[in-house]
């Protein structure tokens, strides 16, 4: 047939097909299937496979095919990234799925990063930690060396470790080397607090020392305690220190001078832990940037304006059984916000304006666990066995890292948390250093570090 002729043919049968019924039609596609050689029906099946399979991904909107994929979970996308170039591409540039993704990890989210193809790779670098947290490889484990007595007072600062110990020394080291910078001699040490300049010790000798780290000199002494002082915290700023004694007492001492300015009592246990702490909300007791004390003993947490009068009186007590038949386990987190303690009930969350607990958290087999550090996303706790990692968000652990037979201790000292900031969301950044020291029978200092990244 000459191409005019079947032209003009094709057009004849084409008005005619599209006059037909659906039914027709098919009828007479099987019709000419049936007719068919393997060439027709080789072009036939090339031709559907372009025209039934349609790329919606490439056809729609950007905003749409976002919209549509933020319903899908995030290991489902990583999946559809291997369909082709475009889809990983359109994908990765999702921003709002893979930020979202994140913060369901515990992942800190900065805003400001603009870099589309940023969020995507934070995820997988989050999710890999999360599966070394699951699997119990996150972390792993060291051993600072060099006392010849009982380690009793741990404090941890920017990289930097204190110990205290009753071979009559205290040292400084770096946990990320394990090398010692300072060792002075000191008195025995129940409590240390540091900064670049100076050393701040409480002793079972019932004083208080401040020291000089580069000569070791001691520029001040704090005497006034009628038992051992478990807990010391100073402000530079207020010129201020304050010390938390077996004798019942809280004392406010001139930080430059030694001059006790204030006595505080009310407490009917050893005080055990003093906090210092600007106030981040108001209520009708205190205001935004106000200087707050706190002190805890077995039973209780007392809250105090700092000042310099003689008569200071509590502005609250809180505790978790009125009859005092429940006790409180020596740590304390306060940070301008929120107050939290752990007893045998649960993990007690204060709303400082307001006084009100939020919440009592209580997982299984929780009576045996103690606090370490308390976040907006996660908090640290251990027992005898085990250092645990919970998820706020559902009060479940999350992780467990086992501990060797550390030197128990009644009050608390001997054991403490490293990095804390992780605590408020992980950010691939945070997540190293310091996570938790304890002292050991063989006066070494057990570390828990985090593994570095895979």
């Amino acid at each position: 047939m000459e191409k005019k002729d079947f032209e003009a043919w094709l057009d004849n049968i084409s008005v005619t097909f599209l006059s037909l019924t659906e039914l027709q039609k098919n009828e007479t596609l099987d019709n000419l299937i049936s007719l068919s050689g393997a060439v027709q029906l080789r072009h036939l099946s090339n031709n559907l496979e372009i025209l039934l399979k349609r790329d919606f991904l490439k056809l729609l909107p950007l905003e749409l095919s976002f919209y549509l994929l933020k319903w899908l979970d995030p290991q489902t996308l990583l999946t559809c990234c291997l369909v082709s170039k475009q889809w990983n591409k359109v994908i990765s540039a999702c921003t709002e799925v893979w930020q979202t993704a994140c913060k369901n990890l515990g992942w800190q989210i900065d805003d400001s990063v603009q870099n589309p193809l940023h969020w995507k790779k934070v995820y997988l670098k989050a999710i890999l930690r999360m599966k070394q947290l699951r699997d119990h490889e996150a972390f792993e484990t060291s051993s600072l060396i060099g006392h010849s007595a009982r380690v009793y007072a741990l404090y941890y600062k920017d990289g930097l470790l204190c110990t205290g110990s009753d071979d009559l020394s205290a040292k400084l080291w770096d946990v990320s080397t394990g090398q010692c910078i300072y060792g002075i001699q000191t008195h025995t040490c129940a409590t240390v607090k540091f900064d670049e300049q100076k050393l701040v010790t409480g002793s079972f000798d019932n004083t208080v020392a401040c020291w000089e780290w580069s000569s070791g000199t001691k520029i001040q002494h704090f005497r006034g305690h009628t038992g051992a002082v478990f807990s010391v915290d100073y402000n530079d700023e207020l010129d201020v220190l304050v010390s938390g004694s077996a004798d019942f007492t809280v004392k406010v001492w001139a930080l430059s001078t030694g001059m006790c300015l204030n006595t505080l009592t009310g407490h009917t246990e050893w005080v055990t832990k003093v906090v210092l702490q600007k106030c981040k909300v108001k209520s009708l007791m205190h205001s935004p940037g106000d200087y707050i004390l706190l002190s805890a003993d077995k039973y209780e947490i007392k809250i105090w304006p700092i000042g310099r009068e003689i008569n200071c009186k509590c502005l609250k007590t809180l505790s978790v059984s009125e009859d005092r038949s429940i006790s409180l386990q020596p740590r304390l987190h306060f940070d301008g916000k929120y107050i939290v303690c752990s007893s045998a009930l649960g993990l007690y969350q204060w709303d400082f304006a307001s006084y009100n607990i939020l919440r009592v958290i209580k997982p299984a087999d929780f009576a045996n666990l103690s606090l370490l550090g308390f976040g907006d996303i996660f908090a640290l706790l251990f027992d005898n066995k085990y250092l645990y990692i919970m998820d706020l968000r559902t009060e479940k652990l999350i992780s467990r890292w086992p501990l060797p037979e550390y030197r128990k201790s009644k009050r608390g000292s001997s054991f403490l948390a490293g990095e804390m900031s992780w605590l408020n969301g992980l950010d691939g950044q945070n997540d190293m250093g310091l996570v938790f020291a304890t002292s050991m029978p063989d006066h070494s200092i057990h570390l828990v570090l985090w593994k570095e990244h895979g």
